[in-house]
């Protein structure tokens, strides 16, 4: 009766993360449309949020600046991607996955305004796409958890050939500096967010 009831409360607990992590990621694409909406209807006044590369003033825009994008088919190119990856990610909790969100994010807006071209304006939500592929792709390695690295080698399957053409130098179109930040910051944070195995149980003889 007890391992039945724990199978319960187990399946349960899994069912309110998944639901909690789609709830998350269906809200926070929907702000991204909304935002997108309101830049359209104020004649792009949000464009000003992304971030022009090695100027002081526009280190409050590192946050800002991914959650704006250039355009409805800017924001409609990243919302399957954040989508999935984001609820994937968010799987291992909602906290750990917002802690992981603000390191990608922080250190992708600083990537960007470190190295990015000069005059440029760079925003959006595909240099956090990139970091959390990069996240899902090593995490479950890093933790040793074959559920985990079976998912980082799906993802790895389904985005890997977009995610190597975004890092292509020769797009001029795109920030490849900010997705290829993005990715590194997302793989480091596998490391510094990684699960450590519970110690052993000390047997007494």
């Amino acid at each position: 009766m007890g391992d039945a009831m724990s199978g319960v409360r187990l399946e349960r607990s899994r069912t309110d993360r998944a639901m909690a992590a789609a709830k998350l990621m269906l809200g926070w694409v929907a702000l991204l449309w909304l935002l997108e909406g309101v830049d359209v209807a104020t004649g792009h006044a949000l464009d000003g949020l992304g971030i022009t590369p090695r100027t002081p003033s526009e280190l409050v825009d590192v946050v800002p600046a991914a959650f704006i994008h250039f355009g409805f088919a800017h924001v409609a190119a990243n919302t399957v991607p954040l989508l999935v990856l984001g609820f994937l990610a968010a799987l291992g909790g909602i906290r750990r996955f917002a802690a992981i969100c603000a390191l990608i994010v922080v250190a992708d807006g600083l990537g960007v305004w470190l190295v990015s071209p000069s005059a440029t304006n760079t925003a959006g939500a595909s240099g956090l796409i990139f970091g959390l592929f990069g996240y899902l792709l090593v995490t479950g390695f890093v933790e040793r958890r074959p559920l985990g690295m079976a998912v980082g080698l799906l993802v790895g399957a389904v985005w890997g050939g977009s995610i190597l053409a975004g890092l292509a130098p020769t797009q001029t179109s795109v920030s490849w500096q900010g997705h290829l930040v993005g990715l590194v910051a997302g793989v480091v944070a596998a490391f510094v967010f990684r699960r450590r195995p519970a110690p052993a149980a000390p047997l007494i003889p």
